[in-house]
């Protein structure tokens, strides 16, 4: 397994509604850009890119099909990584400065989120809307609600209903848990085999917590504060029988393939990819969290602009954003089950990606992930400041005394 194929997520702190929730620019920032599409290149640029949320393993084939596309518009790729509570600072230093080293940036909804609280981003969406007709009648509905709380200053790339799951060694658990009443109760038997990371710093983690709400009928899902009692007072009693809380969910991963644990938090991508990779054996299996009345919770991944970048640059940047929207590049996000399904539009089938990814997701994904897809329906993320509450409450409240790096 390689680094970047399988993360540890930087802490996710999740995108506003389009209404309320998405940070307000800064007042002082620069205004909106020109609805005017700048004029292509006369001769090839190097394209930047930087990347924050591991989404060059979905995007590289992308960019590689666009070079060989358009020579005549593009010379060089160049793919830079850096965290995401790094990227704001980094990118805002460039504008100062009055260099802006990248073209487009690969970020989950943080990441985005705290660069429109900074106004550091192009706002696409409408001021170019004519490089992306029908957008949102080309996205998948659920990809759409998730696109839609960028407000304009990103385009989503790759989407997932995500979870929450649980995946379980079968040896160990041979009949799971079939609600989260059950998974407190097969908890309080088996203490300590149950595990799950810090859900600030885990996909599989943010999304249980998002995702409970829903399960226990709350009165509010969207309230974290006011509106989740019964979820509040599950992970407290959960919380008696888990040992410690990773900082990152590839260590859940390497606790259930050693047998430290029985059973973790889990999603569909973090089920299929670490198997395809053998870091997991694909003797575990998955199940709902909850097998009645189900609710999956949506996880996406944007390209963004920053704001400063040159007319010509810019031109590429929005060209190469519409490209990667048809459907022969989205099949692309199939990859290994990494962020599965992984296509944002309609219409791509698994039928239509590399190869190399038909063989891996028919050795490696689940049919019964499709079936759940169809079956049960996928809400949207929390609001940014909603997240960054419901983040600081389990830390304050929960399992912030039992973190461990």
């Amino acid at each position: 397994m390689t680094t970047g194929r399988f993360w540890p997520l930087a802490v996710a702190v999740l995108l506003a509604s389009a209404c309320a929730g998405l940070p307000t620019p800064s007042s002082n920032a620069p205004t909106a850009q020109p609805s005017k599409l700048p004029s292509l290149p006369t001769s090839p640029i190097e394209l930047n890119v930087l990347d924050v949320a591991g989404g060059q393993v979905l995007t590289q084939g992308m960019f590689d099909d666009y070079k060989a596309a358009n020579p005549n518009l593009v010379s060089k790729v160049t793919i830079s990584k850096a965290t995401a509570p790094e990227l704001a600072a980094k990118i805002k230093a460039q504008q100062q400065g009055g260099s802006v080293q990248y073209d487009v940036v690969l970020t989950g909804n943080d990441g985005l989120a705290a660069g429109v609280a900074q106004n550091l981003w192009v706002r696409e969406m409408p001021n170019y809307s004519q490089k992306f007709p029908n957008l949102e009648q080309n996205y998948l509905p659920a990809a759409n609600k998730m696109w839609k709380l960028a407000n304009g200053y990103g385009i989503l790339y790759t989407y997932t209903q995500s979870g929450p799951l649980l995946e379980y060694n079968p040896a160990k658990v041979p009949t799971p848990p079939a609600s989260p009443q059950e998974l407190l109760d097969w908890a309080r038997t088996h203490p300590g085999r149950f595990e799950y990371a810090r859900p600030a710093n885990s996909g599989p983690g943010r999304t249980m917590l998002q995702g409970l709400p829903y399960l226990l009928g709350d009165r509010d899902p969207k309230d974290p504060v006011n509106g989740w009692d019964k979820t509040w007072a599950f992970y407290k009693e959960l919380d008696k029988y888990v040992d410690y809380y990773p900082t990152g969910t590839s260590t859940t991963m390497k606790d259930i393939a050693n047998g430290t644990r029985d059973m973790i938090a889990s999603t569909m991508g973090w089920d299929i990819n670490p198997r395809v990779l053998g870091t997991v054996p694909n003797t575990v299996k998955t199940t709902l969290l909850q097998q009645k009345d189900f609710h999956f919770m949506s996880d996406s991944q944007y390209m963004v602009i920053p704001n400063g970048v040159s007319d010509e640059h810019l031109a590429v940047a929005l060209d190469f954003l519409a490209f990667m929207l048809k459907p022969k590049e989205q099949a692309i996000t199939f990859d290994d089950g990494y962020f599965y399904p992984g296509p944002a539009v309609r219409g791509v089938t698994i039928g239509q990606a590399p190869a190399k990814s038909q063989a891996e997701i028919q050795q490696f994904g689940r049919p019964e992930y499709n079936d759940w897809i169809s079956r049960y329906p996928a809400e949207t993320a929390l609001e940014y400041d909603k997240l960054n509450a419901a983040f600081e409450k389990w830390d304050k409240e929960v399992g912030g005394s039992k973190i461990h790096a």
